[in-house]
């Protein structure tokens, strides 16, 4: 099977953007490109979590239903959420309503904090982790990497939670640490393009 479809364009993409309404426009815009905002990284990693055993196209078709419900995934202002706040999250029918799944997003908006206070940025310390292209598998014939692995086991020695190397090596994707859109997908040179021009935020780090 081709790891290619094309596109309403003509164009080949990753087979996996047809699977869902929706896919196509993320895998176009967002799926690579890499985000030094600290906010965006933390909805992206949460958003990981709360897909855990579940499909990305759940998790996609309520993303603005999370962001409603965790104040656009600003750690500060999750950072302090109560009890109350988990009794109407639970109640929540726009989310996935799994209490673990939710305390972890407030336990990590805390670690978030601590963090920041650390490293200066959560850009800058998830920026450390990314890995030599050279050294990168074939694009999406891995599940997981070194890399990954690391970055899961300093976050969970950090306190974070639903932060497994399956998760994270997702999250990595996604936000743009590597280029995993297959070799004959047109968006994998717009990415290798926006990741040339970026800026790394390493030296945002106090």
């Amino acid at each position: 099977m081709s790891a290619t479809i094309a596109g309403p364009d003509g164009k080949s993409r990753c087979r996996w953007c047809a699977a869902a309404p929706g896919f196509l426009a993320y895998h176009d815009i967002e799926w690579g490109f890499p985000v030094d905002s600290d906010r965006r990284l933390f909805e992206k990693l949460c958003l990981e979590g709360f897909q855990s055993g579940l499909s990305w196209r759940t998790i996609l078709a309520k993303r603005e239903n999370f962001r409603a419900a965790f104040h656009g995934f600003d750690f500060d202002k999750i950072a302090r959420f109560t009890e109350r706040d988990v009794a109407r999250l639970l109640k929540d029918e726009g989310i996935v309503r799994h209490r673990g799944k939710i305390e972890a997003v407030i336990n990590n908006a805390r670690r978030a904090r601590e963090l920041v206070k650390q490293e200066g940025s959560l850009a800058a310390f998830f920026w450390g982790y990314e890995p030599d292209p050279k050294q990168h598998a074939k694009p999406q014939t891995a599940s997981t990497s070194a890399e990954a692995i690391a970055l899961s086991k300093d976050l969970k020695k950090r306190g974070w939670q639903f932060v497994g190397p399956t998760t994270v090596y997702a999250f990595m994707q996604a936000m743009g640490l590597i280029n995993d859109h297959v070799e004959d997908c047109v968006i994998r040179s717009k990415v290798a393009r926006a990741r040339k021009s970026f800026r790394r935020p390493g030296a945002l780090a106090s």
